[in-house]
């Protein structure tokens, strides 16, 4: 069960820098992009933005999930998840929490699981901010400018 534990958290670390790295390059970006605007965003600025920020945290939660199903598909001694298809799949559901309950992994590999869906509730949480962040500072420009 340790062991379990032991690559649980090595893979939450590995998602963890992913998600650091694609997320302070995006605020850095967005910092550059927009330091000096002291006028009100436009609606379309406003709506690309946004866009461009949710579409950028489900990228980088697939490239964590894609992270997760290669381990599952490499590591699985029992061949649970044959196919690296059937990987990504229970993976996803996994990660996101929806938990279809179709595929069910053998006692040590649940545990890893549960670890995963802890690590996609923090990461969405993380990604939940940075978007309401976003709103936040296009809400402030309006209100200065008004």
């Amino acid at each position: 069960m340790i062991r379990y534990a032991l690559l649980g958290a090595a893979l939450v670390a590995v998602t963890i820098v992913i998600h650091g790295i694609g997320t302070t390059s995006w605020v850095r970006y967005l910092a550059r992009r927009h330091a000096a605007r002291n006028e009100p965003w436009r609606l379309g600025e406003s709506l690309l933005m946004l866009i461009n920020t949710s579409l950028i945290g489900v990228a980088l939660h697939t490239v964590q999930i894609l992270v997760w199903a290669l381990a599952y598909h490499r590591l699985d001694p029992s061949g649970e998840l044959q196919t690296f298809e059937t990987a990504v799949y229970f993976s996803f559901v996994t990660f996101t929490t929806l938990g279809y309950g179709d595929i069910t992994l053998s006692e040590g590999w649940r545990l890893l699981s549960g670890i995963q869906a802890l690590n996609g509730i923090l990461l969405v949480g993380w990604t939940t901010a940075m978007v309401f962040a976003a709103v936040q500072r296009i809400w402030s420009s309006q209100s200065a400018g008004a």
